[in-house]
């Protein structure tokens, strides 16, 4: 008996409701043991599935921080700034030694280790990867520290699944490393829940870094930085040391570090402090020569936020204006690959007289904080985005944004 072919309708329904295969689910675990003695680590990478993962093509530098590698399956190095791993079939391993020692030409840290504690960014533990993962896989990781004896404990800004184990998940990458500053050694912790993040500020012991400080001013400026960044972290770490690390402010995902000798308020009224967790929150990135959307972004809220907060009285707020416009009155343009102290003042004058004009075309409806989420939206942005993202928040072209300084 002849059958009867299924009208196409029914066929495409059937078709439609077909649940999708899942992911195979393969582990990658990352184990770190610190070697104070040599002054590196020890990574190993361990992948459950070898077959998953076709390789890893790592970027390991010019410096030579890398060494010791040893591996299943196939490993090669035809150029010495990139390594090559292609897994065996099945559980496969992969271990070097890194040096956590940075320093700069200056003389000064941007990561180091002591016979009591590490401080460094996990970037670095496991160097950045082309990697080509089968189609149907998702790779599913956790960090594991072993510690020398007498260090206490470790601190990421990934969620703790563990006394000294940590999920890193990082849904815009399909390879997730550790990345974000890490500390480990005989800490001071003060921990507090701001709004849905999870903050721990935490320094070694006897480094002088003002943990109950930091969280006081955050949790003033904390329902501010809510209100305009649509999302916020899980988790946040902050870290901090003395001399020789670098004096400054650097962020990271989830996590930022200040020296400890930084005033979370400088006598120009800006905050360092904020101006970090503003890059941590918006994860603003620029292209085209367009370094001073990141920048200008971040010291704007730093001077913003502390304003919303109650921070800053109106005469105080003029004079940091005033002290602006002296510092940038050489500035004749912003574009740049990295924006100097200079450029980044006359940026923030800018977004400010930006904001006014989109306050007073949208009678307060409208302001700079649209502006920001809609850059928050993009993997970077370059100045020209910025120009149409503004005037349309606007509604028509901006007087504001017409000048020589963006050419």
């Amino acid at each position: 008996m002849l059958m009867r072919s299924r009208p196409f309708w029914l066929v495409l329904a059937s078709l439609l409701s077909t649940p999708l295969a899942a992911a195979q689910r393969v582990d990658l675990d990352y184990h770190v043991r610190f070697l104070p003695d040599s002054g590196q680590a020890e990574v190993r990478l361990t992948l459950a599935r070898g077959q998953a993962v076709r390789y890893f093509d790592f970027s390991l530098g010019a410096d030579g921080g890398y060494s010791d590698f040893q591996a299943d399956g196939e490993w090669s190095q035809d150029n010495p700034q990139r390594g090559v791993w292609r897994p065996p079939a099945g559980k496969a391993t992969l271990s070097y030694r890194v040096r956590i020692d940075q320093q700069r030409d200056n003389g000064r840290f941007d990561a180091r280790m002591t016979a009591d504690w590490a401080l460094l960014r996990g970037d670095n533990l496991v160097p950045a990867a082309r990697v080509d993962i089968a189609p149907d896989v998702e790779l599913v990781s956790r960090l594991q520290f072993e510690l020398p004896p007498g260090w206490k404990g470790v601190e990421t800004g990934w969620p703790r699944i563990g006394k000294a184990r940590f999920r890193i998940d990082n849904p815009a990458r399909r390879f997730d490393r550790p990345t974000g500053w890490i500390l480990a050694g005989q800490l001071g912790v003060r921990r507090a829940t701001l709004g849905k993040t999870e903050v721990a500020v935490a320094a070694p012991v006897g480094e002088g870094l003002r943990r109950m400080d930091i969280l006081t001013l955050l949790t003033f400026v904390w329902p501010h930085v809510q209100a305009v960044f649509p999302r916020e972290p899980g988790k946040l770490l902050i870290v901090g040391a003395g001399d020789p690390m670098w004096r400054g402010g650097l962020s990271g995902p989830n996590s930022l570090y200040m020296h400890a000798d930084r005033p979370l308020v400088s006598e120009n009224g800006t905050s360092s402090l904020i101006h970090e967790l503003v890059h941590v929150f918006s994860r603003i990135g620029d292209t085209e020569r367009s370094d001073w959307i990141t920048e200008g972004i971040a010291e704007y809220y730093a001077i913003e936020l502390m304003s919303r907060a109650g921070g800053l009285s109106e005469d105080r707020y003029a004079k940091i204006r005033t002290q602006l416009e002296r510092w940038s009155r050489k500035v004749t343009s912003l574009r740049g690959e990295r924006a100097s102290g200079a450029v980044t003042a006359r940026a923030v004058l800018l977004l400010q007289a930006l904001d006014a004009e989109i306050r007073t075309a949208s009678r307060g409806e409208r302001s700079l904080d649209d502006v920001t989420r809609g850059l928050m939206r993009l993997e970077k942005a370059s100045t020209r985005d910025f120009v149409q993202i503004a005037e349309n928040v606007l509604g028509r072209p901006s007087k504001v944004l017409d000048t020589r300084l963006l050419r």
